[in-house]
């Protein structure tokens, strides 16, 4: 498997493509060739194009939950491929807000776009198996432990009602390869800990080999955490007892939550950034 960051925060220093907010992964895996998330703007389609990649080659895309940092440059992929579906939740168009010191702020997927390419999308309720070796798993094991400390996001309801997000609109991305598994789980909205378990929980018990995406543990402020230290350290050791042996993590995980991850996994943790490639 050859895995393309196509969209990333960070872009390494001199190079021609451009970070954002936001993720993109193009994933070949000899069988299937497959866009898990689109980043922010679109142009995740111009690093593309710098990168060689040819995005009318997507066989399907996925998108891994309702937030525009992943859904909103989906219309430069309708705009690249015309025949390629795009799989996610049924439930990820739904009006997703955060709630910010100036107050509460639009973070689902755009509206227009949504609508405009309403039939290119694919609603799914749970688990699905979307070719041989690749599944969309939901999240089933809710330990409170290793539940995400994100307190912001929240879905409205009504005309001015706002309550916690429950993540119901994100999924992880699964590969089998060998008798082990390959999670993508671009932000991790429900603990990177209990999404593990719940792939394992659907998928035979099988180890999971490598995990990618981000761990939303980020927050802007002293520590640059959304979370106490030691909820991080005690993530990166459960990962590590369950047997996993790399993980690559950016985007919302945040500098200071990498730094803990990359002292307690030894060498298991790596940073993503747009432009990495990585042969699995």
């Amino acid at each position: 498997m050859k895995v393309t960051v196509l969209m990333e925060n960070t872009a390494p220093a001199g190079c021609a493509l451009a970070p954002e907010h936001g993720l993109s992964f193009w994933i070949e895996t000899g069988e299937q060739t497959i866009l898990l998330d689109a980043g922010a703007s679109g142009q995740f389609a111009d690093n593309a194009a710098k990168l060689g990649v040819d995005l009318d080659r997507a066989d399907f895309a996925v998108l891994s939950h309702g937030h525009r940092d992943h859904a909103n440059g989906l219309g430069r992929f309708f705009a690249a491929n015309a025949h390629a579906p795009v799989y996610l939740r049924a439930t990820a168009p739904a009006p997703l807000y955060a709630k910010k010191p100036a107050g509460y702020v639009f973070v689902g997927m755009d509206r227009a776009m949504y609508q405009t390419y309403q039939d290119r999308f694919i609603p799914v309720d749970g688990f699905r198996q979307l070719a041989d070796n690749v599944w969309l798993v939901p999240k089933t094991v809710a330990d409170p432990q290793f539940d995400s400390r994100e307190t912001t996001l929240l879905q409205k309801r009504g005309e001015a009602d706002y309550i916690p997000d429950d993540f119901s609109h994100e999924h992880a991305l699964v590969f089998r390869q060998g008798d082990q598994l390959i999670v993508f789980s671009s932000c991790s909205h429900g603990g990177i800990v209990n999404i593990v378990r719940s792939v394992q929980q659907q998928l035979d018990s099988l180890p999971v080999k490598t995990v990618l995406g981000g761990f939303h543990m980020y927050s802007p402020g002293v520590n640059d955490l959304n979370c106490p230290p030691e909820y991080v350290h005690s993530v990166a050791r459960e990962l590590k007892s369950m047997g996993v042996e790399q993980v690559w993590t950016g985007h919302c995980t945040g500098p200071r939550a990498l730094s803990i991850l990359e002292e307690e996994l030894a060498g298991r943790a790596a940073a993503l950034t747009t432009g990495l490639q990585i042969s699995l």
